[in-house]
């Protein structure tokens, strides 16, 4: 009886000894510290960069202007009897524009023409009586007052055949000026007056307008502020104009492209418009093709100044913090580096650095974000960047 009681205790004994001693094991494992987790350095790319001469463009807002614009304006008064052009086209110089009505005018020259034969056959006669007067004054034949009358008749006949052949030309020139020619060559406006309408003087006789368009102006204004950095950082040597400030101008065109003809400035204002505190700036670009229009908003690049042994670096290295602009540059030993600097204009993707940097230095281009100074780095190329940037979302999407 006894050993039926004592063996369901022994056996619960022995279970009870393998319990402690898995849960020793157990407890004794736990205690162990794991093995630190190794951390990757950062990958980053980067750019070496090197100082060297490296063009300015400045870039500004124009406006295109006609170099040469003309009010095509009546010289006589009467009816207007033709538009002889086509509203809106281009013009050559010579072209007929307006026809005037002539009638009135070929009658004025043919009464001036009339009057100048009257006036010629009153000379003539004039001088046969003086030819006939005078060798009879030589002998006393006359009296002196008939040669001094002959003379006086001859004198005034001649002043008077002058006087008919200036109104003989007057009236040339008003039968002339009906016919209206444009003087330039260029884009014609339209009509502002129609045919039959009564064309007078003054503010009447304005016809129409030809604009010339080879060449065309483009007018820019710069700053006072900017001239006078510009200026100082010439005196500087940080930036070199070229000779004479002979700038050259290349326009961009609303949809971004570049017009095909280059320019020169060929008027730059010595006073500062007291309105705007600019000052204004004109270049001349040829325009054969009529591309450029009067009226246009275009950009005006400034081409030639240069900053000599300049230091660039790409835009996207460039971040800003509280203290101002500044990049992360790899040191020697592989390890990142905080660097303020100050920054100047653009140049196509890149920030010129005027002062924080150089040259010989690596900076870090992409990857900045997760840089801290004195961390070591791991420099990547471009493509493995990008590769790696790719490969995130679709990791992404896939436990999305």
């Amino acid at each position: 009886m006894p050993n039926t009681f004592n063996l369901p205790f022994a056996i619960s004994s022995r279970a009870g000894h393998v319990v402690l001693v898995i849960l020793t094991t157990f407890l004794f494992s736990c205690s162990e510290e794991p093995p630190p987790a190794q951390t990757s350095a950062p990958e980053v790319t980067v750019v070496k960069v090197e100082p060297k001469d490296t063009p300015v463009i400045f870039e500004y807002v124009g406006k295109t202007q006609s170099s040469r614009r003309v009010e095509i304006r009546s010289r006589v008064e009467g009816f207007l009897e033709k538009i002889a052009y086509k509203e809106g086209t281009l013009v050559r110089e010579g072209d007929t524009l307006f026809e005037m009505d002539r009638k009135p005018f070929e009658a004025d020259l043919k009464a001036a023409e009339a009057e100048l034969a009257q006036q010629n056959a009153r000379l003539k006669n004039a001088d046969a009586n003086l030819r006939r007067v005078r060798p009879l004054a030589a002998q006393n034949a006359v009296a002196k007052k008939e040669l001094d009358d002959a003379e006086s008749s001859y004198n005034s006949a001649a002043a008077a055949v002058e006087a008919a052949k200036a109104k003989v030309v007057q009236a040339e020139l008003e039968l002339g000026y009906c016919t209206i020619k444009s003087p330039v060559t260029g884009t014609a406006s339209f009509a502002k007056q129609r045919e039959g309408a009564y064309i007078g003087f003054g503010t009447q006789s304005l016809l129409t307008y030809v604009t010339q368009v080879d060449p065309m102006w483009v007018e820019f204004s710069i700053s006072e502020n900017q001239v006078l950095k510009a200026e100082a950082e010439t005196a500087k040597g940080a930036m070199r104009f070229p000779p004479a400030k002979d700038f050259k101008i290349e326009v961009v065109l609303a949809d971004g492209s570049i017009y095909p003809h280059s320019g020169r400035i060929t008027f730059a204002d010595i006073a500062l418009s007291e309105e705007t505190g600019t000052f204004l700036l004109r270049a001349t670009l040829a325009n054969p093709d009529a591309l450029l229009r009067p009226g246009q908003f275009v950009r005006a690049r400034l081409l030639g100044a240069e900053r000599p042994n300049a230091i660039r670096v790409p835009k996207r290295a460039v971040q800003q913090g509280a203290q101002g602009s500044f990049v992360w540059v790899v040191t020697q030993d592989g390890k990142a580096e905080f660097r303020p600097i100050t920054v100047g204009n653009w140049y196509k993707d890149d920030w010129f650095v005027l002062s924080g940097l150089k040259g010989n230095e690596t900076v870090v281009v992409d990857g900045a974000l997760k840089l801290r100074a004195g961390v070591p780095v791991k420099i990547v190329t471009g493509e493995k960047q990008q590769d790696k940037q790719k490969a995130v979302p679709e990791k992404k999407a896939k436990r999305s």
